[in-house]
């Protein structure tokens, strides 16, 4: 199993990229071959500051590898290291329908009522997304539900580029989901997602909060007063108290059921601080890591250029079978 994913430069985790993402990471790569990206290139869709661009692409590695990615087991490197997604996404752009893109959810919404301000690349970023895990032949996808329409515009594009040059160039992924949850919601409103663009700072964990921000934050998140239930099935239409119970049941690898067959019958008064608790001594070795690895910005480089320099590797024979598909010549 080929595993390919990404995620977004923002110079640093917080609690919903890392249970929902991240910590699925560091199992995968025990027992899968993993190639992890700073989607850089995505980043650019809108304006950057080059400087804290770069910035944070360097804290980000801190970040993953403090969080437990492993740069001698799988690849870890940023887009721009690696040309072939933007050759591989040019070729696929130009064999995707107009349709297929303008339709895309993630789209809409970023672009709001300002459509015809969007950069093209807002609108097209889709295909860059297929181009970074078709360029690989990557077998599993781990996403969330957010992406899922952006996995299966993937396969369409694989589908159609295969099927127009009658070639076999692309394998089509197919979506990996963990055992835990893998959405993260927020902690001031348990129907949105945890966002670093969420303007309260209460409504997220950074990886960077010191113990007692930690705590701070769980006791003041939004929750309601009935006490925990003793099933799954009575969580439904509480999403603060769901999304408490499954960071908890995430955090210590355990089922949501298991969890609230020990707090059955408890407030939230005190599920609270033992939730707290578990996430401090969970997340303080993370940041003090973090903490020291970001102050060495040689050994960061280092990470990246060698994953860069093993990715190209990957990359090139898909590209080269793709160029030979269109008939684009090369030698």
């Amino acid at each position: 199993m080929r595993i390919v994913s990404g995620i977004q430069p923002t110079g640093n985790l917080h609690l919903g990229n890392y249970l929902g993402a991240i910590k699925n990471w560091v199992k995968l790569q025990q027992e899968s071959e993993c190639l992890f990206f700073l989607a850089d290139l995505h980043a650019i869709t809108v304006h950057n500051d080059p400087g804290e661009l770069s910035a944070n692409c360097r804290n980000m590695v801190a970040a993953l590898v403090a969080a437990g990615v492993d740069t001698q087991k799988s690849i870890l490197f940023n887009q721009a290291r690696v040309p072939a997604h933007a050759e591989l996404a040019w070729l696929l752009i130009c064999n995707t329908p107009m349709g297929w893109l303008d339709r895309m959810t993630q789209f809409k919404e970023k672009s709001g009522k300002h459509k015809q301000r969007s950069s093209l690349g807002l609108l097209a970023y889709p295909v860059l997304q297929a181009a970074d895990v078709l360029i690989y032949q990557a077998t599993h996808v781990p996403v969330g539900e957010d992406q899922r329409q952006h996995l299966e515009l993937a396969r369409d594009v694989a589908a159609k580029f295969n099927n127009d040059t009658g070639s076999e160039v692309f394998t089509q992924p197919e979506a990996y989901f963990g055992e835990t949850a893998a959405r993260i919601m927020s902690l001031r409103d348990g129907t949105a997602k945890m966002s670093k663009s969420d303007p309260s700072d209460l409504s997220r964990i950074n990886m960077t909060d010191d113990n007692d921000t930690i705590a701070k934050k769980i006791q003041k998140a939004r929750t309601d007063a009935e006490p925990l239930p003793a099933t799954v099935a009575e969580l439904e239409g509480r999403a603060e108290a769901t999304n408490l119970v499954g960071i908890y049941a995430t955090l210590e690898d355990r089922s949501v059921q298991s969890v609230l067959d020990q707090y059955a019958g408890q407030g939230f008064g005190s599920f609270k601080p033992e939730l707290a608790e578990l996430a401090v001594a969970h997340l303080s070795p993370i940041r003090d890591r973090y903490e020291a690895l970001r102050q060495d910005t040689g050994a960061i480089d280092e990470i990246l250029r060698d994953g860069g320099e093993r990715a190209r590797n990957l990359a090139q024979p898909t590209l080269e079978k793709a160029y030979a598909a269109l008939g684009l010549l090369r030698d």
